[in-house]
């Protein structure tokens, strides 16, 4: 009898080479039940790259997926393949959910993971032309984005910051972020009381990723446990949006992740936790991808079991980026906290949407869900959605007082480096850089080929493809 493979050939797809970032072909194979990408670069030989450690997840992500939702303008045209004609492309399969707009690569940490290798010792500081045109090239390509998070390096340093604010707060933008590590605002009060007046529509993205000295050491570089304490007090008292962001790294902090969701739930000011598993790209010190990265799957995990709040059916796909992006909904009424997204059922995204029926007596609740799950709105407009909804539904009593501040988000917010870069996946990615010269790249391959002088590989690889090489 001939041998059998010791593992299930569930899909193909395409990957990149690891070492030369040449376009290779990849299997999506099962084995022991975990999934892995399995490629082969003719120059750097096999790869095998774990992607999910939960088959029967990845198996219903491959079916919680929407017909794609496209921007209003195409930014470069299709030339040499995806990912290397970036963007966005007519090839490219979701508009932008959320912008990030980088103001500057100067920065008041070195953080040893930092994706864009900002620093204390770059000072570039983009002016109010360059971001008028970024701005602008959004709006272009989205009428009425949903969500521009400004970034950089550390943005809170730009000296022009409220100026930039007033410029996004006059365009038709849904809901603006300010992405940060925090020590502006946890040092300078004042400066906190004026980002106050940005409300509502406004959110503060604060980097938080551990309670431990030696977590932060490794990740940032220094000990920020009093800078994130003294943020999140100022945060309070001006009840400004926030929500946490944890970049997890296997072994370091992933133990923490039940303990921070409990520490957002008692922050008055704390929407949600995102939770970001490390990015093998930019500048990244002590990451070994074999034994360091965390998949989604696990992140997923590690919220169900040490939560206590989130069980299984409450963290799911979200179906614009569903190998990537996973959430779940809760309510906060006092001192109870009721997780919301297991009281509906996704199964009519898996059998049809709109024709699936939910509750045969109510026709404007299963458009509803649809609606919530298939669109993607700014946080406090989703949080409305979401609040109208559960009004329908026969286990929830939602009071008329009930606003986004009652409503908490759990994300895990996965990106796509070398090893588990799988073209199919980054077609769908719905989390964007604006460049200065007006195209919109994913993040995951920004990161990749398209940041500073990573374009010079970039180029490389595209002449090698017109020489047929």
């Amino acid at each position: 009898m001939p041998k059998n493979r010791p593992y299930l050939f569930y899909e193909l797809t395409n990957s990149i080479c690891s070492t030369c970032y040449r376009k290779v072909e990849a299997k999506v194979i099962i084995q022991d039940d975990l999934v892995y990408l399995m490629k082969y670069c003719m120059q750097h030989g096999r790869e095998k790259v774990l992607i999910s450690t939960d088959v029967e997840y990845y198996k219903r992500c491959r079916e919680f997926i929407k017909p794609a939702e496209m921007p209003y303008v195409w930014n470069t045209p299709i030339k040499y393949g995806c990912p290397y004609d970036c963007g966005l492309c007519p090839d490219h399969e979701q508009h932008s959910c959320l912008t990030l707009l980088e103001i500057t690569d100067h920065c008041n940490l070195e953080c040893p993971i930092c994706y864009a290798e900002s620093s204390p010792e770059r000072s570039n500081y983009r002016s109010m032309e360059t971001i008028e045109k970024m701005l602008d090239a959004i709006v272009q390509n989205e009428q009425e984005p949903d969500i521009v998070q400004i970034s950089g390096g550390e943005p809170t340093l730009h000296p022009q910051l409220f100026e930039i604010l007033d410029m996004a707060k006059s365009k038709p933008i849904k809901h603006i972020m300010v992405n940060t590590n925090g020590i502006r605002i946890a040092q300078d009060k004042a400066f906190v009381k004026r980002l106050a007046n940005y409300l509502p529509g406004f959110e503060i993205y604060l980097q938080f990723d551990s309670f431990e000295k030696e977590a932060l050491q490794e990740l940032r570089g220094r000990d920020l446990r009093e800078i994130r304490k003294k943020a999140i007090e100022n945060l309070n008292e001006y009840n400004i949006s926030t929500t946490l962001v944890v970049t997890l790294k296997k072994g370091l902090n992933d133990g923490e992740v039940g303990s921070i969701i409990q520490y957002g739930l008692n922050q008055p000011a704390v929407r949600g936790v995102t939770f970001q598993p490390v990015q093998h790209a930019g500048r990244i010190e002590n990451f070994d991808p074999s034994i360091n990265r965390l998949t989604l799957s696990e992140v997923r995990q590690m919220i169900i079991d040490q939560s206590g709040i989130f069980a299984a059916e409450d963290i799911i796909p979200v179906p614009c980026h569903p190998d990537c992006l996973a959430m779940g909904y809760a309510l906060k009424q006092g001192e109870q906290v009721i997780p919301l997204t297991g009281l509906i059922d996704p199964q009519i995204l898996l059998e049809g949407g709109r024709n699936t029926i939910v509750f045969e007596q109510d026709q404007s609740l299963r458009d509803q869900i649809f609606t919530l799950f298939s669109t993607n709105h700014s946080p406090e407009s989703s949080a409305m959605s979401l609040k109208e909804l559960l009004c329908c539904l026969p286990k929830v009593s939602i009071p008329e007082s009930v606003t986004y501040q009652n409503v908490f988000r759990v994300i895990i917010m996965q990106f796509l480096d070398q090893h588990n870069f799988d073209v199919r996946s980054v077609k769908k990615s719905c989390v964007h850089i604006a460049h200065p010269d007006g195209r919109i790249i994913p993040f995951d391959t920004y990161n990749l080929f398209y940041r500073d002088d990573k374009e010079n590989l970039l180029e490389e690889i595209r002449n090698e493809m017109k020489r047929g090489g």
